[in-house]
């Protein structure tokens, strides 16, 4: 029997017959867009908690199929991909543990490597190849209608295998994530994880404080805040936007890393304040240079550009209210 025309066109770069996406927020539904533009599947399937979420993924075409449990999902898929919260990681894994097939691939896209391995790996079955997987890219958006097909182009996936993953399940995870538009690096769940506390966890749980701390001030109005927040305030409140219960999840389950962090970032909060408690205007001007010096390379590796607004705007066409908004 001839496959049908579409397919076929498609089936050089097809690499999973059957995909599996389990939650379908801005990460889950971004895979699937970057996913179809490659061709890399055969078909999307996916599940998600609240069955409103399942309905808008099947009607914005992100999944072909809807599930409200992740095993139906996991069923007969080539590759499943965990994209929810970290703290359900654990519990799904347990309950699709029986829906996965011999020769499957199972990742996930959490921001904690370390607990997903010890939550998840008691669960997989003999012959299921579990890769943990963090794709560093994101918006402060979230749900099914938020993720877009440039997502991950040019941005880091860091895959971390325990010393008994599969070699050849590496190497085609490495691809299809490449294929996504990602570069990938392969490390120790416990080296991603105290790298992160610093790139990402760590920011963000100042991000949230000082946008308390402004809530909480009574000698400054809440519309002073808002009206001269360009001052550096708003570039916080834009992280401090980002889905509450995630990052719940990643500061209980990244404690060590994150207090470690967070140790050492007190201690130069308080040689700071030292400095211009005493006028050192040398030591201030010093370390203000150095960080400007980490700014350009970040830009100049390409994970940010010069651009004002903090190159933030992503790389699609925005309704013009969208743009007016975040001007």
């Amino acid at each position: 029997m001839t496959k049908p025309h579409v397919t076929a066109s498609h089936h050089s770069s097809q690499m999973f017959e059957r995909i599996a996406l389990i939650g379908v927020g801005l990460i889950g539904s971004s895979i699937s867009h970057a996913c179809r533009r490659a061709g890399l599947a055969g078909e999307i399937v996916g599940s998600a908690r609240t069955p409103a979420t399942v309905e808008t993924a099947v009607k914005l075409g992100l999944i072909s199929q809807g599930y409200v449990t992740a095993a139906e999902a996991a069923e007969g898929a080539d590759l499943v991909i965990l994209c929810t919260p970290v703290g359900l990681c654990g519990p799904i894994a347990k309950e699709i543990a029986h829906s996965l097939k011999p020769g499957a691939i199972l990742t996930d896209v959490g921001s904690v490597k370390t607990a997903i391995v010890n939550d998840v790996a008691p669960h997989v079955p003999e012959g299921v190849h579990f890769v943990p997987g963090h794709p560093i890219a994101g918006t402060e958006q979230s749900g099914p209608e938020a993720g877009f097909a440039e997502l991950f182009d040019g941005r880091w996936c860091i895959l971390t295998p325990t010393p008994n993953t599969d070699g050849k399940a590496v190497e085609k995870l490495t691809a299809f994530w490449e294929a996504l538009g990602s570069k990938v690096e392969i490390m120790t769940p416990e080296h991603h994880d105290l790298v992160l506390a610093i790139t990402s966890h760590v920011p963000h749980l100042i991000a949230y404080n000082i946008v308390n701390t402004a809530a909480n001030l009574e000698r400054v109005t809440d519309s002073e805040v808002i009206k001269f927040s360009a001052g550096g305030f708003r570039d916080f409140t834009r992280i401090a936007a980002s889905d509450p219960t995630m990052w719940r999840d990643v500061f209980l389950n990244n404690k060590d890393a994150v207090l470690d962090m967070l140790g050492r970032f007190t201690e130069d909060l308080t040689a700071l304040q030292r400095a211009i408690r005493f006028g050192e205007g040398d030591t201030l001007f010093d370390m203000f240079s150095n960080a400007r010096a980490i700014r350009r390379g970040i830009v100049q590796a390409g994970q940010d550009t010069a651009a004002p607004d903090f190159g933030r705007t992503p790389a699609r066409s925005e309704p013009a209210t969208a743009k007016s908004k975040r001007a």
